[in-house]
């Protein structure tokens, strides 16, 4: 009993931010509930083995990944569901879910996507292919360093590199025709005008 209080208290702070990264990879408000789920339940289960010297967000946030994964990989053997509804929760959750900390390392990419109404930045965030699409957010949004990626999502940090650049250069010219028309980037001037 001790154990299952000590993981309550350790973890309790991390469920906001576990869910609106889960949202963001599910795009739908369920699907992130039972991602959120089954995390804390891998979590909980292996809390144990698991050695305090390691960062504890960072081995929540690898375990939601892989179970991310998990279920995507069902998921692709049923019929495509989408809520776009509930994207609106998203932003809800990003606000609530902690993002202050990751506030101080923004991009230039990221606040440029933040001055974006968000059904245009959900659009082109959905398009990014999944590897991508999880650099961008994990980085970007959820503020990780690039080791702590790499560690989340077992992979070598210069493929993570590789993975979050490739992703926001498809996230600038996704968008970037768009800054263009909406003022928030300014048009070239030609050569010699």
């Amino acid at each position: 009993m001790a154990d299952q209080a000590r993981f309550e208290e350790m973890t309790r702070e991390y469920m906001p931010a576990l869910y609106s990264h889960a949202l963001r990879l599910t795009r739908n408000p369920a699907d992130a509930e039972d991602l959120v789920q089954e995390t804390y339940l891998r979590a909980y289960r292996a809390f144990p083995n698991y050695q305090e010297a390691g960062a504890l967000r960072a081995w929540l946030f690898r375990i939601a990944t892989n179970a991310y994964i998990t279920m995507y990989r069902a998921k692709q053997r049923r019929p495509d569901e989408r809520d776009l509804d509930g994207m609106e929760e998203w932003a809800l959750h990003g606000a609530i879910g902690g993002l202050e900390a990751a506030a101080a390392a923004r991009t230039a990419e990221a606040e440029a996507i933040d001055a974006m109404p968000d059904e245009d930045v959900k659009r082109a965030l959905e398009d990014l292919p999944d590897v991508f699409r999880q650099a961008v957010l994990l980085r970007d949004v959820e503020g990780f360093s690039y080791q702590e990626i790499a560690d989340i999502t077992e992979v070598p940090i210069g493929t993570v590199m590789s993975r979050l650049h490739r992703g926001r250069r498809k996230l600038e010219e996704a968008l970037s025709d768009l800054a263009v028309e909406r003022g928030l980037v300014p048009t070239k001037e030609p050569a010699g005008a």
